[in-house]
């Protein structure tokens, strides 16, 4: 009975293991089709749907690079850089100073405004795009980041504000109450107490905040207008614009290239993402 019990234990996980190998292969395949096309002659591209090129050809990293006359692709990757930083800090700041008073502080019709906040997640970001271009072009923001950042540092974000709301409500009162017996108010229980605490929440808004700014393409397309100031989003569609077989090599060259700080900025902040993600969910 020992010896059969342990042969279906050994089946099972062998099962179990192949299912994870076949899922596993499924999501990484258009990765490494991408990955392998980007090394594939011009001549290949089309011809060949393998994920091995015939004809290995690193060109098309240089070519990508200095595709675009009067400007490289390295502009867009500042660019994008310069506001996918400046979101993850605005996003983290004005989300965790919101989030701590909706959780911690006592104020007027404060259920009323957390609901009101948590309605805006209804609203679609398209709706707002007309109004909010009509304002920031008044301000003389277009083809500048600020439309891009600026709103951010208001606590826009309601996702993140209710992430943390969530998480915040994990930390016990009892520490709190004991911070202000040692004589600390609530902007000292929030820097010594709730700041220290929350930083799986943070990690979590600050990592989300950075992907979906940096793969953004309809918001930047709307607010950018001038070629040195565009985004890597919108400097892949230049690819595809400019047509001929020989564009695609290198924008999947840079495409390859674009993928490279989404994954080293989740693989940094992996295990406080999930912490923050199952926390979040779990308490309140």
């Amino acid at each position: 009975m020992l010896r059969k019990r342990r042969r279906a234990n050994a089946i099972r996980s062998t099962i179990r293991f192949a299912a994870i190998v076949a899922i596993l292969a499924i999501v990484l395949y258009p990765m490494l089709w991408m990955l392998g096309t980007s090394f594939k002659a011009p001549t290949e591209v089309n011809s060949n749907k393998g994920l091995v090129p015939e004809d290995f050809w690193p060109a098309n990293y240089t070519d990508g690079w200095n595709a675009l006359p009067g400007v490289t692709f390295g502009r867009f990757f500042l660019n994008s850089a310069f506001i996918a930083l400046a979101t993850v800090v605005a996003n983290v700041v004005s989300c965790l100073v919101a989030a701590y008073a909706f959780a911690r502080l006592r104020f007027p019709l404060r259920g009323l405004w957390f609901a009101v906040m948590i309605a805006t997640l209804l609203l679609p970001h398209h709706v707002l795009l007309v109004p909010q271009y009509i304002l920031f072009n008044n301000f003389g923001w277009i083809n500048t980041p600020l439309p891009l950042i600026v709103p951010k540092a208001l606590a826009t974000e309601a996702f993140f504000i209710f992430l943390m709301v969530q998480f915040m409500r994990g930390i016990p009162r009892d520490l709190d109450e004991a911070a202000k017996i040692d004589g600390c108010s609530p902007y000292g229980v929030f820097w010594h107490i709730i700041l220290p605490l929350s930083r799986p929440a943070i990690v979590t808004t600050a990592i989300f905040s950075f992907i979906w700014t940096w793969n953004d393409f309809l918001t930047q397309l709307v607010y950018l207008s001038g070629v040195e100031n565009y985004t890597i989003p919108i400097g892949l569609r230049m690819f595809q614009d400019s047509g001929g077989q020989n564009s695609i090599g290198p924008m999947f060259a840079m495409s390859v290239l674009s993928l490279l700080p989404v994954f080293l900025f989740f693989v940094a902040f992996q295990r406080m993402l999930v912490q923050g993600i199952n926390t979040s969910g779990l308490k309140g």
